[in-house]
């Protein structure tokens, strides 16, 4: 039989929060400062949250406390090269188009039917098209 004061209770976890010396933190600092360096890659490295890195970065600059790497930081190369090519080709002059028929094209699902008259027959060719589609 159980009873209210015979059930084992489990301690709920809490959760605990890291405490970092200066030193450490002054570190991880500096390195997400340097150029090129990605805070998130810093942060993951030394086993840290990457918020909790970047808020330690913009803590530092505000108190203005971050030391900036002396050295000039070195952009990478721009390519100057255009990302399409120019294509070179001789130009044909246009064929010119001489229609003496109509052609209607009409398609469901897989089947297609292509219609052709003579260009004469346009209006009979219109009235036909306007049956089929009605």
């Amino acid at each position: 039989m159980h009873t209210s004061n015979s059930e084992i209770q489990m301690p709920q976890p809490r959760r605990r929060r890291g405490r970092y010396s200066n030193d450490f933190k002054r570190q991880v600092i500096a390195a997400c400062l340097e150029p090129g360096v990605s805070t998130a890659a810093v942060a993951l490295a030394n086993g840290l949250n990457a918020n909790l890195a970047r808020r330690w970065v913009v803590e530092a600059s505000r108190r203005n406390t971050v030391r900036r790497s002396k050295t000039p930081t070195m952009l990478a190369p721009i390519a100057t090269n255009p990302a399409f090519l120019p294509v070179k080709f001789d130009p044909q002059p246009p064929v010119p188009v001489t229609q003496t028929d109509i052609r209607i094209e009409l398609q469901h699902t897989s089947t297609r039917v292509c219609i052709y008259r003579p260009l004469q027959a346009s209006s009979q060719c219109a009235q036909w098209l306007r049956e089929v589609l009605a």
